[in-house]
């Protein structure tokens, strides 16, 4: 099995929405109700901001397109291209964490490390400049993932734009360092 990574970049988005919508639609299964599945629709899903930015990565394996995600140096905490309530201003690495966004695995590649290679790669180019910490705002079916990697939670929360209420969790991990 290789598992490789690369940015990602406009032209990979068709081939990404489907393997969101897998994701949304079936990882969720056991965390979520379906009304409650239906409705994260609307709050997750790609934000091309990302792709744009050069902070959003596809990861392979084995060539096929197993997962994607990436993070942001803007204020946006979490939302697709579709959501209400983004914002593109730019963080202070100073005093701001950096955002770890738009995190998807296909459900055919869960467990093979797909995740966690996303979030090294934000972690080191988070760090790269200048960022002393993430966050991140986690679906109940990533929290595992999440707090195996040194996520804590800060914050319960449910976002309702979908009709129905969606609980997620807001969770923040300081960056290793060479000096940590």
């Amino acid at each position: 099995m290789a598992l490789t990574s690369r940015l990602a970049r406009r032209e990979d988005v068709p081939t990404l929405l489907p393997l969101v919508a897998a994701a949304i639609g079936e990882l969720q299964k056991g965390f979520l109700d379906d009304a409650q599945i239906e409705s994260s629709r609307s709050i997750m899903g790609i934000d091309t901001q990302l792709v744009d930015d050069g902070t959003y990565f596809v990861v392979e394996i084995d060539e096929q397109v197993a997962g994607c995600g990436g993070w942001s140096r803007r204020a946006t905490l979490y939302g697709g291209d579709h959501s209400s309530g983004r914002d593109p201003a730019f963080l202070d690495p100073r005093r701001d964490p950096a955002k770890v966004r738009a995190m998807y695995t296909h459900p055919a590649f869960t467990r093979r490390g797909v995740g966690r290679l996303i979030l090294s790669r934000c972690e080191a180019a988070a760090a790269a400049e200048g960022f002393a910490s993430l966050e991140l705002m986690a679906t109940l079916s990533g929290r595992p993932l999440y707090e195996a990697a040194g996520f804590v939670p800060i914050e319960h929360v449910e976002d309702a734009a979908g009709g129905t209420p969606v609980p997620l969790i807001r969770m923040r991990k300081p960056i290793r360092t060479a000096a940590s």
